[in-house]
């Protein structure tokens, strides 16, 4: 089958081009933006990138169109294959039909975390020699990849609560029927096609009515959104962490040991270097899911203590004149609070300089404004991007950190910012879910003195 896919260089359709590649496809792709890393990453899978929408790709002749929800109504490729009457389908629904039907599909949703779950999940298995497939919204660093097909059964999948494409506005997850689903959380995000909680709380039990009876659904015991879901309907076994009853956990002060218990029975001890609360519970959900995939917890836990995180959530990208700086996908207060707090909990005193860039769609919309302030008050310094921004003012808004605030819509006033205040024995943490202007880079070579 030849697959021709629109919007390829975005992480989900990158991953389905790299699975049909790997299942023997011939896939070929197009996006408005064709650039490194995933170009090199597509190309070097033998995928023939195209720059742009041109109509004229239509002579390509593929067998199926696969659209990415970056295209929409009036794109000049989309409006063409819709003319001539030829075959298109979403991702989701060709990754279902052509690669999760039959498998047992292990699905991480929520809000925050997906990512690192997901691939804390896919490591415990391969760890365990099941040698599952995935595909995940990073790159983990114990595969160095974000997709593969996989040799068995399972299929491990960040499991995304946005809109599928143009033509189907059900969120991707409905797609994927898991066998196994973790809901790790669930806040109201993504306002740009969500007009509030209640719209993504029927998506997520939309998902829920997709898991058999004999599936099983781990979810967080102290969520009320996702217990508001469940009441709704659920007709699969249920199993929830952050609960003493069922899956818990306790961590050391510095957060590098966890104790897990299952009914309140010890079960065994983590000892790891990921930072954060949130990722012990994200530990104690995946070695839930993974124990229902006959994995044993001793086991589940031999491969956490071997888990390298993802890429970009809080890496490590340098050390100058013993100044840390780390890269972070946080783009939500929740995540800025929690990513902060792990953070503290590892350096105690030390001063922590954040750095942020608001560029979700959420945040330009000035949805999360009154709690940004909050979010960051554990900063000793904050300095905030303010480029694209809308309507909202963020002077206004990060008003209660006073002096500890820097505001700029330059990345280079940024640099220089951040390299005049910081101090041997600071971190700076930089959170971003873009490219933020290639600052890590710039900042280290400023910090080096180049």
């Amino acid at each position: 089958m030849h697959l021709h896919i629109l919007g390829i260089c975005g992480t989900f359709m990158g991953g389905i081009a790299a699975i049909a590649r790997e299942a023997g496809h011939r896939v070929t792709g197009c996006d408005a933006n064709v650039y490194p890393p995933m170009s090199t990453q597509l190309q070097a899978l033998g995928i023939e990138l195209i720059e742009g929408f041109d109509p004229k790709q239509i002579e390509l002749k593929p067998d199926v169109f696969v659209i990415g929800n970056v295209v929409s109504r009036g794109n000049a490729l989309m409006e063409e294959i819709l003319d001539r009457g030829l075959a298109f389908t979403s991702g989701p629904q060709w990754l279902y039909e052509n690669v999760l039907r039959g498998r047992w599909v292990l699905a991480v949703a929520g809000t925050h975390g997906k990512t690192t779950t997901s691939s804390m999940l896919a490591w415990i298995l391969e760890h365990a020699g099941l040698q599952p497939g995935f595909l995940i919204g990073g790159i983990p660093q114990n595969f160095g990849i974000s997709a593969r097909l996989g040799n068995s059964k399972f299929f491990v999948i960040e499991a995304d609560e946005y809109d599928t494409a143009f033509f189907d506005k059900r969120s991707k997850f409905v797609h994927y029927h898991p066998r196994t689903a973790i809901l790790n959380n669930l806040e109201y995000d993504h306002a740009d096609i969500f007009p509030n909680l209640e719209a993504i709380e029927t998506q997520f039990h939309h998902l829920v009515r997709t898991i058999p009876r004999n599936g099983l659904i781990v979810a967080n015991g102290t969520d009320a959104n996702l217990a508001r879901v469940l009441t709704r309907g659920c007709w699969s076994s249920t199993e929830y962490f952050n609960n003493k009853k069922s899956w818990s956990h306790e961590s050391s002060n510095t957060g590098d040991c966890i104790e897990i218990f299952q009914g309140g029975a010890r079960c065994g001890e983590l000892r790891w270097q990921v930072l954060g609360e949130h990722n012990a519970m994200n530990a104690v959900a995946a070695i839930a899911a993974a124990r229902h995939a006959a994995v044993p917890v001793a086991q589940s836990i031999e491969a956490l203590a071997k888990f390298e995180n993802v890429k970009r959530r809080m890496e490590v990208r340098g050390e100058v004149n013993g100044i840390t700086v780390y890269d972070d996908f946080a783009h939500h207060p929740t995540a800025i609070t929690t990513t902060i707090a792990g953070l503290r909990k590892k350096v105690g005193a030390a001063r922590i300089l954040a750095v942020l860039d608001p560029r979700s769609n959420t945040m330009k919309r000035g949805v999360w404004a009154n709690e940004l302030a909050a979010s960051l008050a554990d900063a000793q310094l904050v300095f905030c991007y303010t480029l694209g921004l809308g309507d909202w003012n963020p002077q206004a808004a990060l008003a209660p950190l006073g002096d500890r605030l820097f505001l700029s819509d330059q990345v280079d006033a940024h640099v220089e910012a951040i390299a005049r205040a910081a101090q041997p024995g600071d971190h700076v943490l930089v959170m971003s879910n873009g490219g933020f202007g290639g600052i890590h880079e710039k900042l280290l070579k400023r910090l080096a003195g180049y």
